[in-house]
């Protein structure tokens, strides 16, 4: 269904904090099969990073880039990301205060838009990752992601959507991208198991390796295809089979079916 596996470098982010750890890690992913990269914080040279990961064989296809630093910073965010050769510039988040009210939030999806405009300017398009809190209905009124999808620049701005926090916030993931078709080019490929304890009913939720959690791939990866997603990034924040790379290669191996 897919050609290329991408990896979002949080996963390894305590095995990347200088060149030669970097180097080392970068090695071990490309041995995995993972071929595409989306960065989250740099921790060292940004020339160097980018050059690590070209030495073996991983394209940086996206970012989770500051927001203060994509206002602040034009010159340099568009310089940064043509040297990586990337299009897409993104946050990771939501900021906090654009959370407290529907009025913060729309004036956020203003700002961005405005942002996206002037990046689109320079051949970029502006990028959003969601969480689960995007599923809370705010002021009493539509989720906040219905707000974003209803107002967010469909031209300038698309969605870094994630499986696990869909499924999390309550959502169907393939209906939602049914919903964004045409405006996920990256999907985050990411598991969570539910566990409850014994003396609740609650479930805990905790992420876990494609395949070895509750999520239907199936289904997930036929309607990633059918709606023009372009990017498959694995991303395991934490909850590891003893460190990231053992994490990475289970998932990897479970998605090799799916992969052309």
């Amino acid at each position: 269904m897919f050609q290329n596996l991408g990896l979002q470098l949080f996963t390894v982010r305590d095995y990347i904090t200088d060149p030669e750890f970097a180097d080392l890690s970068f090695k071990r992913l490309r041995e995995m099969g993972y071929t595409e990269a989306q960065t989250a914080g740099i921790p060292f040279d940004e020339k160097l990073y980018g050059e690590l990961l070209a030495k073996h064989g991983i394209r940086i296809v996206g970012t989770h880039y500051p927001l203060d630093k994509i206002i602040d910073e034009p010159e340099k965010t568009v310089e940064i990301h043509r040297m990586w050769g990337t299009t897409n510039i993104g946050i990771g988040a939501l900021p906090s205060e654009a959370r407290q009210s529907l009025a913060n939030l729309r004036k956020f999806i203003a700002q961005y838009n405005s942002l996206a405009e002037q990046y689109a300017k320079e051949g970029f398009k502006m990028t959003y990752h969601n969480h689960a809190f995007e599923f809370e209905r705010i002021d009493g009124y539509k989720t906040v992601l219905d707000i974003m999808v209803e107002e967010f620049d469909p031209k300038n701005v698309s969605f870094v959507l994630d499986t696990a926090w869909v499924a999390a916030g309550g959502g169907d993931v393939c209906a939602w991208l049914e919903k964004l078709a045409g405006r996920v080019d990256i999907l985050h490929l990411k598991d969570y198991s539910v566990k409850v304890p014994r003396s609740s009913a609650c479930p805990e939720i905790q992420l876990a390796e494609i395949g070895n959690g509750n999520l239907c791939w199936d289904h997930i990866l036929a309607t990633a295809e059918k709606t023009g997603v372009k990017h498959y990034v694995v991303e395991q924040d934490s909850n590891f089979d003893g460190t990231p790379f053992n994490s990475l290669r289970m998932s990897a191996e479970f998605l090799a079916k799916y992969r052309k």
